[in-house]
Parts: structure tokens; sequence; C-alpha cells
């Protein structure tokens, strides 16, 4: 029998993210697989893959914040913003200007980074998965069109320098960096290196952070078919975990089975339901029933299910 969970995926580099979804299916026999927060096929780290009964639980959490570790080179740019682009402009600081800028701490390169984490709107890069009129950017610019991208907000939390260091060419900078949903560490290189003026692009790029969860406790691909030629799938995660970060509300026994049933009671917490819809998870001994929202009917605050998940 095919487990039904999610499962923490740490993917190597190389790997786009639908040949992870295949190779996760084809280990377990199903081709019921789906895949949260597509990683480009250069990037490593986490990649949570939902399977079977699992892929119900997925569109819940796309809006979830990611963490990433990324190394940026300064001194070049590329088409992609990352190392498997081609080069379209090499510019590396002088032995003399790195001189300088070590004596004064980076000073240049740390301010961009402040400036950077400021940004509350970003343009996706044109080598990206963003969709025009039904085709992906990539695919226009693969062609040499050039994509009608459009700004998109976006919030960094955090974007903290680790280390730098002065490789063969150029300015090399490990940071880590804490984002919304949609945001593209490609082009915070990119733009970090348009305010220094020497021209930037990442060079790895690593995600170790998808809502909730962590790469710590994340698997390669050698360690899941390992686990498997073992008969052990541990490594497959109840789908509930994931909603965990809606708040929750408990049901009696009665409520329980009205909710089963599809029977309208009333929503148990004094909220605004004119307000942006508000998901909540309802729960009874423990175990998730379903995943619901209020609203106004006739005049009385209701409960509405967005999702039951009691029968599975």
């Amino acid at each position: 029998m095919i487990p039904d969970g999610f499962i923490l995926v740490d993917k190597p580099e190389g790997w786009t993210s639908f040949k992870t979804d295949r190779f996760v299916g084809k280990l377990l026999g199903t081709r019921k697989v789906g895949h949260l927060g597509t990683l480009d096929p250069f990037a490593t780290g986490l990649l949570p893959v939902f399977v079977g009964k699992g892929l119900k639980y997925l569109r819940f959490c796309e809006g979830f914040d990611k963490g990433y570790s990324c190394r940026c080179i300064f001194g070049a740019r590329t088409d992609t913003m990352d190392k498997t682009g081609e080069f379209i402009s090499e510019d590396y600081p002088s032995e003399e200007e790195i001189a300088e800028l070590s004596a004064g701490g980076y000073e240049k390169i740390r301010q961009a980074f402040s400036k950077v984490q400021a940004t509350r709107e970003q343009l996706p890069p044109a080598y990206s998965a963003k969709k025009i009129d039904g085709k992906k950017a990539y695919e226009l610019a693969r062609k040499g069109e050039v994509p009608d991208l459009k700004p998109v907000p976006v919030t960094i939390y955090a974007l903290d320098i680790r280390n730098i260091e002065i490789p063969e060419k150029g300015i090399a900078v490990d940071f880590d960096c804490m984002c919304s949903k949609g945001t593209y560490i490609r082009t915070i290189c990119s733009d970090l290196g348009d305010i220094t003026g020497f021209g930037a692009y990442a060079e790895s790029l690593r995600r170790t952070v998808n809502g909730q969860f962590s790469v710590k406790d994340a698997y390669t691909p050698e360690e899941l078919e390992k686990m498997v030629m073992e008969d052990d799938f541990s490594f497959v995660r109840d789908a509930s975990e994931t909603l965990s970060f809606l708040p929750e509300i408990k049901l009696d026994a009665k409520q329980t089975r009205d909710i089963k049933f599809g029977r309208k009671i009333a929503f148990p917490l004094a909220v605004d339901a004119s307000e942006e819809r508000v998901y909540y998870r309802a729960t009874s001994e423990g175990r998730l029933i379903a995943v619901v929202f209020p609203s106004m009917e006739n005049g009385a605050l209701t409960m509405r299910i967005e999702r039951l998940y009691a029968h599975d």
C-alpha cells in the first residue's frame, strides 16, 4: 500500500523539482506526487514532496515563507543571474579596490544588503517560471524575447552576511535570507551587484527552511532509496502536520458529527467575516477534521467547510 503524506527531500544540484517528484513517485510506486515551492536545478536543499492523499493539503501551504543560504559573487553578471547563465559582463574589482573595501570593513557591500532588505517589490528574473499569457518567462527569454514581467510584492525579513572572502576572481559573500513566498534570491544578488556597481550573480543556493520545516530533517535521494530497500517508510510524514500553522478550533463530539455530515454549525469565535478569508483547522481529540472559515449567513456567523478530511 502506498503511503500518504509528505516527504522532506534534500534536492541535489542538477535535479529539477519535477525530477524529484518523479524520483519519489517511482520510489513509492505512484503517480500522485507534487512538490511545494519549486527550486531551480542549480539550487539544493529542502523540497517538500506530497504523495497520495497528502496532495489534498498542498494548496494550503503555498504561502509559506522560505529560508535560503547563498553565495554571491561580486564582479560579474550573467543573463540568468546565477552561475548557469552566460556572462554578460565581467568587471571584477582590482586588488587596490578590494584592499580599500577590506580596510573599510566592506561597508559598501554591507550598505547594499541593508538597502535590498528594505525592498518591498521585486521584478522576477527573465529566466523564471513566471507565466505571461500562458507561457513561462524562461521559454520567451530562450527565444530572445523580452518577457513583460511586472514587479511583485515581497518581504525580506532577514538578510544576514555570514562571510566575505576573496576567491580567484571577484568578492564572494555568503549570506542567509528569510523571505516571503515568490522572492527570488537570484534577483537579490543582481540587485546587490547593481547597487555596488560591481555586478553580481548567485554562485550557489540552498533552501534551508520552508514554512515550519527545516532541511536538517530532510533526506537525500540516496538515504530514501536505502530506507525503502529496508522496508522503512518512516520518512513519510502525516500531511496534517503541514497545517499546524493554521489557528485551531477544537470541536466537541456533536460538532464533529455535524461537520462530518455537512450540517451548519455556529462559528465558535468572535471574528469579522467581512475581512479577508482566514482558514482554521478544526480538530477533534487531536485529529484534523476539516479546514474551515467563518461566513455570515442570514445574519449568523457560520462555520463553512473549505476541505473535509474526516473521511480520508
